[in-house]
């Protein structure tokens, strides 16, 4: 079994569709608008990331009991640190991992710097629309027993490193890049 696709909700449809497929390069797999009984309308849209999964977006329009604001980041609205929740898309090497961040950057998306987070190494970054927060991973080796026994694996962390791991560590650096020879 895996995950079709995970859905939010969205205030702007229109500008998530831009981020989504005009920034991230995720094609449009599916954009419907769902005329209800009730009254008003729900936009509907499905982005293509890779692997047979897909994130979708719905943004209710004038549909009675439904708020016309909210706060659509969760953690905000939930009032708990950026990255609590998130959603990590994966690539297969390190190469690659490299490789979608120099794009994003190069597609002027804000990203924080490559993490080693045994066994994975990520990045992450915020959706400016939604406020959603997102990881690109790769694992580097697989799990082992002692990655399964939280008294075996304890780490120091920080809420600052929760709030902070989308944002570069030197801002300049987030200009436009060229890729390393070996990964063109």
């Amino acid at each position: 079994m895996t995950i079709d696709h995970l859905s939010f909700g969205t205030q702007d449809i229109a500008a998530t569709r831009t981020f989504y497929a005009e920034k991230l390069g995720f094609p449009v797999l599916i954009h419907e608008r769902m005329l209800m009984e009730e009254s008003g309308t729900v936009e509907h849209i499905f982005f293509d990331c890779g692997g047979g999964c897909a994130l979708a977006f719905m943004q209710w329009k004038n549909v009675p009991g439904v708020p016309a604001n909210y706060d659509c980041s969760i953690n905000r609205g939930l009032g708990v640190p950026s990255g609590t929740f998130h959603f990590a898309l994966r690539c297969t090497t390190p190469e690659a991992l490299e490789q979608r961040r120099l794009e994003l950057i190069n597609a002027e998306v804000l990203v924080g710097e490559l993490l080693d987070l045994d066994p994975y190494s990520s990045f992450f970054f915020d959706d400016p629309v939604n406020g959603l927060r997102l990881e690109y991973t790769t694992r580097l080796r697989l799990p082992v027993a002692k990655d399964r026994d939280p008294d075996q694996r304890q780490f120091p962390a920080s809420l600052d490193l929760f709030e902070n791991a989308a944002l570069p560590l030197n801002p300049k650096r987030q200009e436009s890049v060229q890729p390393p020879a070996a990964l063109e």
